[in-house]
């Protein structure tokens, strides 16, 4: 893919599924071994990037509703103020950036936590705020954005990313 094709679209939430769909991918490439993941390179890269799409799906939602890419948050608290203020009956999207915050950029990114748990469930939280973020955004347009529909080689990490509980 062209990186002009992504500028133009860089601020939408099928760029937000575009990361995480990247930050999956990243993770598959850690082994598996008793619980964790043994290669902790790949887990905070793709936990750092999992981060990114959520914030990105947010920096989607407050650009569609008028605010300007200088405007937008550069702080963690900044972006919580923004969802407080502009976002209504937010609990739930609060809940899911607080355990994406917690889980995939300071425990797994900046403390190298490898818990397969942990980052599980992380992943799914960054996928329900980009979920619930597009729907927003869809109320207003009248359109359905899901995420994309990608196929990759099977590891041991297909099992990890199952809607089956364990």
């Amino acid at each position: 893919m062209s990186k002009t094709k992504h500028i133009d679209n860089e601020y939408s939430i099928s760029e937000a599924y575009r990361y995480l769909s990247n930050a999956k991918e990243t993770l598959s490439k850690s082994p598996i071994e008793y619980g964790i993941f043994t290669d902790s390179k790949y887990v905070r890269e793709a936990a750092g990037i999992a981060y990114l799409a959520a914030l990105k799906a947010l920096d989607a939602y407050f650009i569609s509703k008028g605010m300007k890419k200088a405007e937008l948050s550069q702080s963690i608290d900044e972006y919580r103020e923004f969802v407080r203020k502009k976002i209504p009956l937010n609990g739930k999207l609060n809940a899911s950036m607080r355990i994406v915050y917690e889980n995939l950029h300071i425990l797994a990114y900046y403390r190298g936590g490898v818990a397969i748990g942990m980052i599980k469930e992380g992943f799914e939280n960054a996928r329900k705020v980009i979920e619930m973020i597009g729907k927003l955004m869809t109320k207003a347009e009248d359109t359905v954005v899901n995420e994309p529909v990608l196929k990759y080689k099977k590891r041991k990490i297909s099992r990890f990313f199952s809607t089956k509980k364990y």
